[in-house]
């Protein structure tokens, strides 16, 4: 599915999200992934980085459930424990991967105090836009 990606004159030129994303079909709502694998540990205690790739990939996951793409992403926001600015550019390298040659889409990134549990280091919550999903 093709979605719009505006950046609009008079805004900073933005670095790996889109300033707009306008988009046609069924919304899909993907809750917070957080870095714990298919049996539900947590991957990377203490590492960013590891953490970050394991959310991207349940995020891929999720995705794929719904039928959905990296392209069909129409919105993310990511929050990050104890944010300090030079921890963005580990996000930016792993999310840049993730999303690959596709435009990446609305994004915002919230420093928080803590998540659900005191291992977790960052969550990514989605919303996508696909053609309608069938049901059994």
């Amino acid at each position: 599915m093709s979605h719009l990606h505006l950046q609009p004159a008079g805004l900073a030129p933005p670095r790996g999200y889109s300033h707009v994303v306008g988009a046609r079909g069924q919304q899909v709502y993907i809750a917070g992934q957080v870095a714990y694998d298919a049996d539900g540990r947590v991957v990377g205690a203490g590492d960013l980085r590891a953490q970050a790739e394991q959310v991207f990939k349940n995020l891929g996951i999720a995705l794929a459930a719904a039928g959905a793409r990296v392209e069909d992403l129409v919105k993310t926001t990511i929050f990050v424990v104890g944010y300090e600015p030079a921890q963005r550019a580990v996000i930016a390298e792993v999310r840049s991967r993730f999303y690959g040659s596709a435009q990446p889409p609305a994004s915002t990134l919230v420093g928080v105090q803590a998540l659900a549990l005191p291992e977790l280091l960052i969550e990514v919550e989605a919303i996508a836009v696909v053609e309608p999903i069938e049901t059994a």
